[in-house]
């Protein structure tokens, strides 16, 4: 039996769950911004794994701490202390300028921590009467799939058929701060959690100055702003964390993707110490989240972020690529929009109600991956570590698909 694409998308779709519609290629292994099918075939990853993998496919360095200490110990659940916990909390809250951390694993996990941080502290530092708080979202927030993510979804894809949902979610409209004043005005609320730009929705980019205002209104009314960075931080968007650019500082921050360097799922929600010391033990834990290969790796990958300022490479990288398919004379393309190398363009469905999703696949042919969103929306978002030579390629072969389907 010959190995090839078609047999394991076959093998795939028998006995793995239909829980997603991959494109049709079969990724065997990866280095830096290219990975290679089973067939052989190189393609440039403008996906990053959903930006998990912004240090690009299979840094030396990381995977340099991921065997050293694989070779060492991997796990010892929170039962007992390990020598690399604590260094690693140090090192990221000095990294982001946090006093306190609480390791999970998932970006999802980090969503539903922050939660539950932000509900204790709202009963017993705010004073909110028992189950009565309330957290406010921006509609079409994505932050995972869990039963309470879908809860705050507006998205009917996540949530249709899934309930009963959680209560004590609320949702107003993204970059609408009246919507926000007016509901935190009405009290109970003990968070607002906002994605500095929404990933998932299609890279859509708040106005100018709407963090600032909204991290305003939330201390005028005693509401924790929870950033959820876990796509937008870790330098994607061309500064450390996306609510740099309005030099706003989270009274909770929720990581992940990127901080296991696409080698390791990790993920952490960062605040300060008269918030995070409402969480006592036996409240809230996993066995996997702080164990010593996450910490290893963690640390690795954020060094490679600041030792190789790949912050300032998406921020300029980032202006090229916008500005080039900017530039591209095709009526398919409504608009392009992001920050960094956090980016998408709006696609005009074409030919016998052709979407975005043909183009990804045109692309594949071409060699390039991407991955539609929304049907009508393409995000390309590959590892930072790319440069000017290869972004112009990407543009090259992104703009003559788009042309070659624009007659």
């Amino acid at each position: 039996m010959i190995k090839n694409s078609a047999y394991y998308i076959q093998l795939e779709n028998k006995f793995n769950a239909h829980n997603y519609h991959p494109l049709p290629v079969v990724i065997e292994r990866g280095q830096g911004i290219y990975v290679w099918d089973v067939e052989g075939k190189q393609y440039y990853d403008c996906l990053s794994a959903y930006s998990a993998v912004n240090q690009g496919h299979c840094h030396p360095k990381i995977i340099e701490a991921l065997t050293e200490q694989a070779k060492k110990l991997t796990l010892t659940s929170r039962a007992f202390h390990n020598n690399l916990l604590g260094e690693y909390a140090e090192f990221v809250c000095d990294f982001f300028g946090y006093e306190k951390l609480l390791p999970m694993n998932t970006g999802v996990e980090g969503g539903e921590t922050a939660i539950k941080i932000c509900r204790k502290w709202a009963y017993e530092i705010k004073g909110i009467p028992a189950n009565e708080a309330k957290i406010v979202f921006a509609k079409n927030n994505f932050w995972g799939r869990t039963i309470a993510a879908v809860s705050s979804s507006t998205d009917p894809n996540s949530y249709t058929n899934f309930g009963p949902f959680t209560p004590g979610f609320e949702t107003i409209p993204y970059n609408d701060l009246n919507a926000l004043e007016e509901i935190l005005s009405k009290g109970n609320v003990a968070g607002f959690m906002v994605e500095p730009i929404q990933g998932e929705a299609g890279v859509v980019v708040p106005d100018e100055g709407y963090l600032s205002k909204a991290y305003q209104i939330c201390k005028k009314y005693n509401v924790l702003f929870i950033a959820d960075e876990v796509q937008t931080g870790i330098a994607r968007t061309g500064k450390l964390l996306a609510s740099d650019y309005e030099n706003v500082k989270p009274d909770i921050l929720i990581l992940g993707k990127a901080l296991g360097g696409g080698v390791f799922p990790v993920s952490a929600v960062l605040t300060h110490q008269a918030i995070m010391d409402v969480i006592k033990p036996g409240e809230h834990g996993s066995t996997f989240g702080g164990n010593p290969l996450a910490c290893a790796v963690a640390m690795a990958a954020l060094k490679v972020v600041k030792d190789e300022n790949l912050a300032d490479n998406a921020f300029k990288m980032g202006e090229i690529f916008r500005n080039r398919l900017s530039a591209i004379a095709s009526p398919l393309i409504e608009t392009v929009r992001g920050k960094g190398l956090l980016n998408a363009a709006v696609i005009k469905p074409f030919g016998d109600g052709k979407t975005a999703y043909h183009i990804c696949l045109e692309l594949k042919e071409n060699g390039l991956l991407a991955k539609q969103t929304h049907d009508h929306i393409i995000r390309f978002a590959p590892p930072l570590v790319i440069n000017e030579q290869e972004v112009n390629k990407c543009c090259d072969i992104i703009e003559q698909t788009i042309l070659r389907n624009s007659d």
